[in-house]
């Protein structure tokens, strides 16, 4: 545990490093958490996000509240899968000594929007699929913990596609099996991951919370309101270093030397189980 938080933070320190050279990187989670958030506020001015009772008490309308919500999963994933493509693209323009802007990294991801949807169809589809198998399997001993891994094995053999179909212009199918290959061939079949994410996350969000807290015991509404702004740059800032760092994982995964990366921690980034 210990070495893998000392990984995750080299490995996020070197993506920082990356990120001050192109701070306008950080542009494509804000734009995608704005589209979300229209979407939503679209949807919920529908009455497609909640159920829609008549006025006995009843709910009316269910077959259509469902549908609407799953018409927002895949439109959620088809914009974050978009924007996500585009900070990859932007991020591998500078770890191959390039200097990107937000336009370069839009139209590169806009070059490929075909194969991002299908692909962000395919993701959306997954992740409804095992919801409903997690919903439908409560009471079955075992049967969450499966599930689960099922998730984990799907997520890492499919790290690698929105890399391979910017870079290799691959549709999202020979992008899956692309994305298992290098991961295959660069680390092994049995490794296990010595980063986590979740641990940058958790720690963003503690720098975030308690100073909020602190002007929260002064003002109740300027912590509530400093908590929000602070919330919001800490998940932007380190969903920008997710992104670089997927980014410099994939080149050094093809045998290309990310600038400002080393070899050897990316190396390390994977290990035998």
């Amino acid at each position: 545990m210990c070495n893998t938080i000392k990984h995750t933070f080299h490995l996020m320190k070197m993506s920082w490093d990356v990120l001050m050279l192109d701070k306008e990187l950080m542009l494509f989670p804000v734009f995608s958490a704005i589209s979300i958030l229209i979407l939503v506020v679209v949807f919920g001015g529908l009455g497609l996000l909640g159920e829609v009772t008549g006025g006995d008490g009843t709910t009316t309308a269910e077959s259509s509240v469902q549908a609407g919500m799953v018409i927002f999963v895949v439109l959620a994933y088809i914009i974050t899968t978009f924007f996500n493509a585009s900070l990859v693209s932007a991020a591998l323009e500078r770890l191959r000594g390039g200097d990107p802007d937000v336009g370069s990294g839009l139209s590169h991801a806009l070059k490929h929007v075909h194969h991002l949807v299908l692909w962000a169809l395919i993701t959306a589809t997954v992740t409804i699929v095992l919801m409903a198998l997690r919903a439908a399997s409560r009471r079955i001993p075992l049967a969450g913990l499966l599930l689960r891994m099922v998730g984990g094995v799907w997520e890492f053999l499919t790290f690698f596609v929105v890399p391979v179909i910017v870079a290799e212009e691959q549709g999202p199918i020979s992008g899956i099996k692309r994305s298992a290959s290098i991961v295959r061939q660069t680390w092994g079949r049995q490794i296990t991951a010595s980063f986590s994410f979740v641990l940058f996350y958790i720690v963003a969000a503690i720098i975030a919370i308690v100073p909020a807290v602190l002007v929260g015991l002064v003002n109740v509404g300027a912590g509530i309101l400093l908590g929000v702004v602070l919330m919001a740059t800490a998940l932007t800032i380190v969903q920008t270093l997710e992104g670089i760092f997927k980014a410099a994982l994939y080149d050094y995964a093809v045998g290309l030397q990310p600038q400002g990366f080393d070899l050897p921690t990316l190396q390390m980034a994977y290990r035998p189980a």
